[in-house]
């Protein structure tokens, strides 16, 4: 099978180990970084959890009220606040977090519904949750990245909008050594919506001088993939 784009973009800009280990969190990529649940796990949940899965806004509340247990965890860490964000649920989430629900919370995969809503490009799960008290500040995936840099890296531009707006750490570095910024170049295409990210980040104040692990900058990657406007909005911004 080829390698994704993405890979192909990861693998000029690391060392061999670190491309193959980033060409993970491609969607698409085997193992999956992010696990929705299946048709079939849908149909055997109960409880909160199926009230989530179905938006059952009447069965959450009563079983709230009885004080079941709004972050029980099905058999991938997933509690119903997670389900709820896969399934586009948003009233069921405004009523999970009401009862209780824990925001941070991460599954098995160390996602948030944060993170689960801005890998969807879900603008609409993000801002619901946001408007309920999420964070946009958690640590979150095998990377140890941010919501901002898993948005940045898919180029959703408008989800990386309003996670900048929530207070997102700019230049968190995950454990690849790379920001959002960087996600946005060496993982991107760049296309309007990488450099729509590229160009948010920018104007928010995000370093255009912190360095790869090897020490390229942001525009040294832009300029080994020829993006001309990234390379113009960097050099606009001071980078070398």
């Amino acid at each position: 099978m080829q390698p994704q784009r993405h890979c192909q973009a990861a693998i000029a800009a690391l060392p061999l180990l670190l491309a193959l280990l980033a060409c993970l969190a491609v969607p698409g990529s085997q193992p999956r970084a992010q696990v929705a649940p299946t048709v079939d796990e849908a149909a055997r949940y109960a409880g909160l959890h199926q009230a989530a899965h179905r938006g059952d806004l009447a069965t959450i509340a009563r079983l709230a009220a009885t004080r079941a247990d709004v972050n029980a965890r099905d058999g991938h860490g997933r509690t119903p606040l997670h389900v709820a964000t896969f399934a586009r649920q948003r009233e069921a989430i405004v009523a999970l977090a009401r009862a209780g629900a824990d925001l941070a919370a991460l599954d098995s995969d160390r996602y948030d519904a944060v993170t689960i809503a801005a890998v969807a490009d879900d603008e609409v799960s993000l801002a619901t949750l946001l408007a309920q008290g999420a964070s946009a500040k958690v640590t979150t995936s095998r990377y140890d990245g941010t919501a901002l840099i898993a948005a940045a890296h898919l180029g959703h531009d408008g989800v990386v909008r309003q996670l900048i707006a929530a207070g997102a750490p700019l230049d968190h570095v995950n454990n690849l050594h790379w920001t959002a910024l960087i996600e946005s170049i060496v993982l991107g295409s760049g296309g309007p919506r990488h450099v729509a990210t590229l160009r948010a980040l920018v104007e928010a104040g995000a370093s255009v001088r912190l360095a790869d692990r090897d020490g390229r900058t942001p525009l040294a990657l832009a300029k080994a993939r020829d993006y001309a406007e990234m390379i113009r909005i960097l050099e606009a911004a001071g980078a070398r």
